[in-house]
């Protein structure tokens, strides 16, 4: 499940440059679950999902979207930017 998308400078440079996104998501969700749960959320294709532990015990999921600019406009419709 997808809490909340991960905003900070550095997340925010790489939805424009690497078309990208960061979302907090829940401890026991897969990268398929992030996948197909973005996906069906924001009706955008998914490339790939890498997830890591961050230092407070969250778990945060990288999304690179496959169509060129998804990451900035998915962006501006959550109000990121």
């Amino acid at each position: 499940m997808i809490q909340h998308p991960h905003v900070t400078e550095k997340a925010t440079l790489q939805a424009e440059e690497k078309n990208l996104l960061q979302f907090i998501v829940d401890v026991n969700d897969t990268k398929v679950n992030v996948k197909t749960e973005i996906e069906a959320l924001y009706k955008v294709k998914v490339h790939s999902v890498n997830t890591m532990l961050t230092p407070k015990g969250k778990k945060k999921a990288i999304v690179v979207f496959e169509e060129k600019n998804a990451a900035t406009e998915l962006a501006s419709r959550l109000g990121i930017f």
